[in-house]
């Protein structure tokens, strides 16, 4: 979904609760009689990193590592009682390789304790010599995507069970970039994947003009009363600038809301957050720029941003501002992870993006949200509300730690394969935590996606009982036609995440029927099964656990199965009620142990 980076030996090191314990299916276990390193729990994170490279290469069986491979740390994980876990990207022979990532886990010692690895084989390809030239893969790159094409390098193609020597290639266009990779060889596109991710698919597009829907949320709710302690003079006394201020944001959809923004001079503010690691909000005035400092700063002489309707184009910047520091809120207040990255740097939105825009991204190029404006046919108003914000932030997080992928994307753009599905689910997951998170009275937290925006089925996901959405087509099960048969492509990715989103409901609520905050559930289940939730907290810090530490590029739901498992043996002990409730949860949407494909293709 977004190209790789190979960093540098990096590393944010996130520290949450836990109980050592390391198992499962798509995890390697170590062998017996293995040497152990010499190194005490509290080693400081540059030693982790060796460790786990050193235990890489001699335990070369389980790791698939192989002569000619170089790991490249990207984040290091540390739980309180002592386990490690490192996740590598990998280059050979000098090349990235796509389809190469790992995760090396430790004991409390330094001990290898298994691996979580994306490519199932070694990464060498079969062909060493690329028969295309760089500049014949850019120009086919720029036709298949339709752009210009930056300059080719070659890497090490490993996704979908073979290697082989390709060309990665960024291509432009008025609308963003694709990552084109071509066959160094055949000269065969191998893949062309948009690096931003569309909260509305083609797809869904597509299916809202064949209904005659559009969507238009209602707005205009700017003079509802603001939060406890939202409105103040900004700043007072003798006051250095630039300084912090309590402003108020009147809103498109939640009503007056406090924001914290800077007081650059006495009377003059911005609207940039200086305790969240200098967050902002900008206006990209109907350009497609994809660099956040060419677009023009928010600033005002009152601390008060918007007037809640659609007339202030600074409404929905307010809305923007607010969603993504109650995300940036949620992640460290539940997780302690600071900033989507986790290295504590700003996130950044920019409002009013392009012309006519009917759509929301995470756009890894400037690492920021753009929010278009709607098209003023089928939709009506920007698409910041604050559950589309938790989702599309939340495929910055998946960005940065598991990097999940689709295994397919067709000519019109739409997303196919299950790992693209269980990115899609997750940021659905962590999307509605936000909202629980944030509390909000003009938003009720729910388990429901995009229910602000004015459909006729009053929501476009929800995660109960997914197949109720009938505009995506969206499965409440697993089956082998999510998965993929030969000759059919996978489910579409937005269609199959209501068998992860499915199974994170059961696990959190439990089956049947339900009433949180006024809103009804009942949720379903393949084996006619009844479940019983372990809560939402809970189910959480499972799922969160899972992504960081047991989830690769190429997971799926299977694998996915096994990195929850694995995450509430950590958490909760291999004899407890969650990790059995884990296995009942996805049971019931029809992932086990024993009807696991045999083979990828």
């Amino acid at each position: 979904m977004r190209r790789p980076h190979i960093r540098s030996v990096a590393v944010a090191i996130a520290v949450t609760t836990a109980a050592t314990g390391l198992a499962g299916t798509a995890f390697a276990g170590p062998s017996t009689g293995v040497e152990r390193s010499s190194a005490s729990a509290t080693t400081n994170a540059a030693a982790v990193v060796e460790a786990a490279r050193t235990a890489a290469f001699a335990h070369a069986s389980a790791t698939g590592v192989s002569q000619g491979d170089e790991l490249h740390a990207q984040d290091v994980m540390i739980d309180p009682e002592g386990a490690r876990h490192v996740r590598f990207v990998r280059t050979h022979d000098g090349m990235p390789v796509l389809g190469g990532d790992l995760v090396v886990h430790l004991d409390r010692e330094l001990a290898y304790a298994g691996v979580t690895r994306a490519a199932g084989h070694t990464v060498e390809p079969a062909a060493t010599k690329a028969r295309l030239t760089a500049d014949q893969a850019a120009a086919k790159a720029a036709q298949a995507a339709k752009g210009e094409a930056g300059d080719a390098r070659l890497v090490v193609d490993a996704r979908g069970g073979s290697s082989a020597l390709a060309y990665q290639v960024t291509v432009t266009d008025p609308n963003g970039t694709d990552t084109v990779v071509i066959d160094a060889v055949t000269g065969e596109v191998r893949s062309n994947t948009p690096d931003s991710d569309e909260f509305l698919s083609p797809k869904l597009l597509d299916s809202l003009r064949k209904h005659g829907e559009t969507i238009d949320p209602a707005t205009g709710v700017g003079s509802a009363s603001p939060e406890a302690g939202a409105l103040g003079p900004g700043v007072s006394g003798a006051t250095p600038y630039p300084s912090s201020a309590k402003g108020t944001g009147k809103t498109l959809f939640v009503g007056s809301v406090g924001l914290t923004t800077t007081a650059t001079s006495r009377g003059h503010y911005q609207l940039k957050d200086p305790s969240r690691y200098g967050t902002e909000t900008r206006d990209a005035k109907g350009s497609y720029t994809e660099k956040f400092s060419a677009a023009t700063k928010f600033t005002n002489t009152t601390d008060v941003w918007g007037n809640g309707t659609t007339t202030s184009r600074v409404s929905a910047a307010a809305d923007a501002q607010y969603g993504i520091t109650k995300t940036l809120d949620f992640y460290k207040s539940t997780f302690g992870r600071k900033g989507i990255a986790g290295n504590g740097k700003a996130a950044q939105g920019m409002v009013h993006w392009g012309k006519k825009v009917a759509n929301a991204f995470w756009d890894p190029t400037c690492n920021c949200m753009l929010y278009g404006d709607g098209d003023g046919d089928m939709f009506k108003k920007p698409l910041v509300v604050l559950d589309v914000t938790g989702h599309e932030l939340t495929h910055g997080v998946v960005d940065a730690t598991a990097k999940l992928e689709p295994t397919n994307v067709d000519a019109h753009g739409n997303q196919f394969g299950e790992p693209g599905a269980l990115n899609e689910s997750l940021a659905d997951i962590f999307g509605s935590n936000v909202e629980f998170y944030a509390k909000n009275a003009k938003d009720t937290p729910d388990y429901l996606i995009g229910e602000k925006l004015g459909l006729a089925q009053k929501f476009l996901r929800r995660l109960d009982h997914p197949s109720l959405d009938k505009l995506e087509s969206t499965v409440d099960y697993w089956s082998l036609d999510v998965y993929g048969t030969p000759g059919h492509l996978p489910a579409e990715v937005h269609a199959g995440s209501g068998v992860s989103s499915h199974a994170y409901y059961l696990l959190a609520e439990g089956s049947g029927k339900k009433t949180i905050n006024g809103v009804n559930y009942d949720s379903p289940t393949y084996d006619h099964s009844t479940v019983q939730g372990i809560g939402r907290s809970k189910a959480t810090a499972i799922f969160y656990r899972a992504l960081t530490r047991y989830m690769v590029s190429t997971t799926d739901f299977h694998d996915a199965r096994v990195a929850t498992l694995n995450a509430a043996k950590d958490l909760y002990g291999a004899n407890s009620t969650e990790y059995k409730t884990v296995d009942k949860a996805w049971a019931a949407v029809n992932v086990t142990a024993a009807n696991r494909p045999k083979a990828r293709h």
